[in-house]
C-alpha cells in the first residue's frame, strides 16, 4: 500500500469486516493482542498516526493527544467516551466519534437477563445443583422475587432505559423512571429520584458516567431502597459507590445486585465485591452480541474514514 495513505492505529481486532473496509482507505496499524496496549505503547503507536480507533479500555488523555501532531480523528468503538479527553481533542480541532444507538437492544436484553437471574437466583440455584446439595423439592428453597406486579425503577430514561421499560411490560412489571429532564412516555410514570429508590423492587441504572452521576448510588441511596430490592447496573461502574454496595449486601440494606460493570475492570482478584452475598457479576458484556459488535465496529470505521477525509463524523461525541 502506498505511503500516501493515512495511517490509522487500531487498538484491538475488530469483529466482522470493518478492518477490511478501513484498509481500503488507510494503512492499518493493528494492535494484535487480546489485551489492550499498555499506555506507553498506545502513546508511541498513536504519535505518528493520522487516525485512532480505540476502546473504552484505552486512556486517551491530553498528553497522548498533544504527542500526536498528525492526528485528525479519534473514533471510539463504544457509546460512552469518559476515557477520552474530548476537550483536549476539540482544542486541537480533532473530532471524536462514538457508536450510539446501536447497542440499545443488546444492553436492554442483558439488563433483563440480570434482572431475571438475580430475582430468581438462577446462578445460585445452578451452583446448588452442581454442588450436589439438591436433595428434594423444598417448599422454602431458593425463593426469589416474582416479577409480575413488581415495580421497576429505571434511572435514566434514554434509549436503553426505554427499551428496558418495553421489555418490562411483557412481564407485568410496573415501571417508574427518573430522568434529569421531563420525558413523555406511554410506559410508566416519571418520579423524583428519591421516590424511585423508596418505591422500587428493582432499581436499574442507565445514565452516562459524568461528574453529575459519579457515585450516584451510595450509602444514602442504598439505605433508602427497600431491604428486598435489587440493584442492576449495565451502565458504568463509577455510577455506584462499590464499597457501599458491598456493605449494603453484607448488612442487608438491599437483597441483591446484578452488575455488568465495575469501577475497576477487570475486577481485581481480591476485590470485596467478589465475596459479597447475592451479587451476580458479569465481565462487561452488555453489547456482546455478534450483530451489535459488528455494527459498532463498522460505525467506528465510518467515523474514522469521515474524519480522515475532513468530513463531519456520522456520530460525533461532545464534551460532557
Amino acid at each position: 500500500m502506498s505511503s500516501a495513505h493515512p495511517r490509522v492505529f487500531v487498538t484491538r481486532r475488530l469483529p466482522g469486516d470493518a478492518l477490511d473496509r478501513l484498509s481500503q482507505h488507510a494503512e492499518v496499524d493493528l494492535w494484535p493482542d487480546d489485551l489492550p496496549p499498555p499506555y506507553e505503547e498506545l502513546v508511541a503507536r498513536t504519535a505518528g498516526a493520522d487516525g485512532l480507533i480505540c476502546m473504552l479500555t484505552d486512556r486517551i488523555d491530553a498528553a497522548l493527544i498533544t504527542g500526536a501532531p498528525k492526528l485528525r480523528v479519534i473514533s471510539q468503538m463504544a457509546v460512552g467516551y469518559d476515557n477520552i479527553d474530548v476537550g483536549a481533542a476539540m482544542a486541537r480541532g480533532i473530532p471524536v466519534g462514538n457508536t450510539p444507538g446501536v447497542l440499545t437492544d443488546a444492553t436492554a436484553d442483558l439488563t433483563f437477563a440480570l434482572i431475571l437471574a438475580v430475582a430468581r437466583r438462577v446462578v445460585e440455584a445452578e451452583r446448588f445443583l452442581r454442588d450436589g446439595r439438591w436433595q428434594t423439592w423444598d417448599p422454602n428453597g431458593l425463593l426469589g422475587l416474582e416479577l409480575n406486579g413488581a415495580t421497576l425503577g429505571i434511572v435514566g430514561y434514554g434509549k436503553i432505559g426505554q427499551a428496558v421499560a418495553r421489555r418490562a411490560v411483557g412481564f407485568g412489571i410496573n415501571v417508574v423512571y427518573a430522568n434529569r429532564s421531563p420525558v413523555t412516555s406511554d410506559i410508566g410514570e416519571q418520579v423524583e429520584f428519591d421516590e424511585l429508590l423508596r418505591m422500587s423492587d428493582i432499581v436499574t441504572l442507565h445514565v452516562p458516567l459524568m461528574p453529575q452521576t459519579q457515585r450516584l448510588i451510595g450509602t444514602r441511596e442504598l439505605q433508602a431502597m427497600k431491604a428486598t430490592a435489587l440493584l442492576i447496573n449495565t451502565a458504568r461502574g463509577g455510577i455506584v459507590d462499590q464499597a457501599a454496595v458491598v456493605q449494603a449486601l453484607h448488612e442487608g440494606w438491599i437483597a441483591g445486585a446484578g452488575l455488568d460493570v465495575a469501577m475497576v475492570e477487570p475486577i481485581p482478584a481480591d476485590d470485596a465485591l467478589l465475596s459479597a452475598p447475592n451479587c451476580l457479576l458479569l465481565p462487561h458484556i452488555g453489547s456482546a452480541t455478534t450483530t451489535t459488535r459488528a455494527r459498532m465496529a463498522n460505525m467506528a470505521v465510518d467515523n474514522c474514514i469521515a474524519g480522515l477525509n475532513g468530513e463531519p463524523l456520522p456520530n460525533q461525541a461532545r464534551p460532557s
